[in-house]
């Protein structure tokens, strides 16, 4: 059975997962693939309601 410092800890990557992928998109606006740039915004707004919901299933198992 997964443990609460198991889940913390997938939620610490997600959290890093999404800081890299905010910090393409920022490099890719103002450029011609500033499409890519805003999918990757997207990307990583769903990275950020994961983490919370990571947190959540967390704080449950506590």
């Amino acid at each position: 059975m997964i443990s609460a410092a198991e889940l913390s800890s997938i939620e610490t990557a997600v959290g890093e997962l999404g800081k890299r992928v905010a910090q393409a998109a920022d490099e890719l606006m103002g450029t011609p693939h500033e499409d890519v740039g805003v999918e990757l915004y997207e990307v990583e707004r769903s990275l950020r309601m994961a983490r919370r919901r990571l947190a959540q299933a967390t704080e449950a198992l506590r």
